[in-house]
């Protein structure tokens, strides 16, 4: 068919034309008129495994987070149960004075293993030292425990 030659209408097979149509196009594989968008088939498995390795990363990211919180968890337990041992350990030593709430206090081991509680810093003794070992610098807490400001030996 040239430019120049007119569609007779009476000549268009409308019987013919609705076959090749369809009630719902958006459902069908291929393009619907010549003038459609390319539709292409996509690739189940690109798509499949592009969601998979998506899913990985955010579960190993998640994992990776509740693994630092169990580190931060056992390391606030292991502060815990050495300050349940350092209190312990106070409270089983002969005190004469009366400590108080948010004051520090050193704590020492004596030469024959004995522990004693004074309010003397290592540093502050001079030449005659009545420990063998210093033990921890404390305070003495609200709840009655002690809180270790810093380790000894």
């Amino acid at each position: 068919m040239t430019k120049k030659e007119k569609i007779d209408i009476e000549k268009i097979d409308l019987e013919k034309m609705k076959e090749m149509t369809t009630e719902n196009p958006g459902l069908l594989p291929y393009a619907h008129q010549s003038g459609s968008a390319i539709i292409k088939p996509e690739d189940k498995g690109k798509i499949t495994g592009r969601a998979v390795a998506a899913m990985h990363s955010q579960t190993d990211m998640q994992m990776s987070q509740i693994y630092q919180q169990m580190q931060l968890l056992a390391e606030q337990a292991k502060t815990i149960k050495k300050r349940v041992e350092v209190s312990e350990r106070i409270y089983q030593t002969p005190m004469n004075f009366e400590p108080l709430i948010n004051h520090r206090y050193f704590l020492y081991e004596k030469e024959d293993g004995s522990d004693f509680l004074s309010m003397v810093a290592p540093e502050e003794w001079g030449r005659k030292k009545r420990f063998s070992k210093f033990v921890a610098e404390v305070k003495l807490l609200a709840d009655h425990t002690w809180e270790i400001i810093r380790q000894g030996e």
